[in-house]
């Protein structure tokens, strides 16, 4: 019998009316516990904090730090809701199974394809920045070599055994956990004036030139978007888990450690950055906050250290995502929610999906190449803000299945949501303050028109399957 088939519950003790979501009983659990431990902590750092956060800064001030804390709470409420789902029931099909559980196929149909195609897409964006900065280090090889080389690496490494994924993510985590740890007791030295060189700047900078939030509410609005979208890739997790060696504890510790992780990466390092330098500051968007806060303290070789964490961070996140993309689409075949074509599984692994995730990224870096303006900016604002429409689908379905849990199988509730439902609500209307916010500015407006559109799109279809009778299930082989 299956790892995964033996955890299968009779009609009589399951949480749902429902005719029961199957999980993935032939993919291999080729994770060990030390790689889902490094996943959950290094999948926090991405290239959108080394890089993205500067902007955010340059428009917010020191009340980036606020911005940071804000959405950071909201992400801890998201991942603690699933990883109440998750630990009750672990699949590689994470929230898309949850919310087809608790709403219907559609649900996770919308939920599974959306997600899909952020991960594609977003698998070109970090090829495309992985390969300039190669090209930087080497000009005379072209930068679409650069991601060619990357998505056969990557893509190779996916059609291997999990094992494979899980090692590199292991070292490429460990290496960004090091980094910013690194960064972090630099900073608090200088910043107590211990550091050889410096003096400590006190609250100058967090007060000067403009007070802590220099540009008013505006500021801060932009700011808390821009942190909003760069805690994405956090929900990888939970889909890795169901391929560990022990899925639920994987969950309970990854969704536990969440909210320090959050704090000490996130909102410690923006901390340190706006308490070094002055906002105002133009290295900061120019280089990025943590080389510019390196070089500012004068450690040798700043920038070329930092883009080679930057890098690892960009091909982390390939890595991760292509396995993200060919899990969630292998979960969605084998719940008929997609082409069979993709459902084929071997040697424990979805092959067939990794392939098609991996092309459909690299067709996303030609698009870069040949409609900069038109194509490729479309794909960008669609995907602009699919992990809110994930994040709610994620608050709805908690709502609905706790209250079933709780009835008929309480014992599966190993991960509980805080102050249930009070803070899921909270949550629910934090998120739907975030779509009004975007409506406001016009900078992200077009992406919330976009991703409306495209999750429509998927919602209409996924409904009209449901209606129409389309088989719900496809069998898969056993282990």
């Amino acid at each position: 019998m299956s790892r995964t088939s033996a955890q299968s519950q009779s009609p009589a003790d399951s949480p749902t009316a429902a005719p029961e979501v199957p999980v993935d009983s032939s993919l291999t659990p080729g994770l060990k516990q030390r790689h889902l431990s490094m996943i959950a902590l290094g999948g926090v750092i991405g290239a959108g904090l080394f890089v993205g956060s500067g902007t955010a800064i340059a428009a917010a001030g020191p009340s980036i730090i606020l911005a940071y804390a804000i959405s950071g709470a909201l992400v801890m409420l998201v991942m603690r809701m699933l990883g109440e789902m998750s630990a009750a029931y672990p699949s590689s099909g994470s929230f898309s199974v949850h919310s087809e559980r608790a709403i219907g196929s559609w649900a996770g149909f919308t939920a599974g394809w959306s997600f899909w195609f952020l991960l594609c897409v977003a698998v070109g964006l970090e090829g495309l920045g992985a390969a300039g900065i190669v090209h930087g280090w080497v000009p005379g090889v072209p930068e679409w070599a650069w991601v060619a080389l990357f998505m056969l690496v990557f893509c190779g490494t996916n059609l291997a055994a999990v094992k494979n994924f899980g090692e590199f993510e292991f070292w490429f985590a460990a290496l960004k956990v090091g980094a910013i740890a690194l960064f972090l007791v630099i900073g608090v030295l200088a910043i107590l004036g211990v550091l050889p060189g410096t003096g400590a700047p006190g609250m100058s900078n967090l007060t000067g030139h403009g007070g802590f939030m220099p540009n008013g509410s505006e500021g801060l609005i932009v700011g808390l978007l821009a942190s909003v979208f760069a805690y994405g890739g956090l929900e990888t997790v939970t889909i890795a888990a169901a391929e560990s060696e022990h899925p639920v504890q994987g969950v309970v510790k990854a969704v536990r450690t969440a909210m320090w992780r959050i704090g000490i990466f996130y909102v410690g390092s923006m901390a340190v950055v706006v308490a070094l330098l002055p906002w105002t500051a133009k290295e900061i968007p120019a280089k990025g906050p943590y080389v510019a806060t390196l070089d500012h303290l004068g450690i040798p070789a700043a920038g070329q250290i930092m883009n080679v964490v930057v890098l690892v961070a960009l091909l982390s996140a390939m890595n991760a995502n292509i396995y993200g993309a060919s899990r969630m689409s292998g979960s969605l075949v084998s719940r008929g929610l997609g082409p069979k074509a993709l459902g084929a599984i071997s040697g424990g692994v979805p092959r067939v999906a990794v392939l098609t995730s991996s092309v459909f990224g690299f067709v996303c870096v030609l698009l870069s190449y040949w409609r900069p303006d038109d194509v490729f900016m479309w794909l960008l604002n669609t995907i602009g803000a699919i992990i809110l429409v994930v994040w709610f689908f994620i608050a709805v379905s908690q709502l609905i299945l706790r209250r079933r849990l709780e009835r008929e199988a309480p014992e599966k509730l190993v991960v509980r949501m805080w102050a249930y439902p009070y803070l899921t609500i909270v949550a629910l209307v934090a998120m739907a303050g975030v779509f009004v916010l975007m409506a406001r500015e016009a900078g992200t407006r077009d992406q919330l028109l976009w991703t409306g559109g495209l999750t429509l799109i998927l919602a209409i279809t996924g409904y009209a399957r449901q209606k129409l009778g389309a088989p719900k299930e496809v069998a898969t082989p056993q282990d």
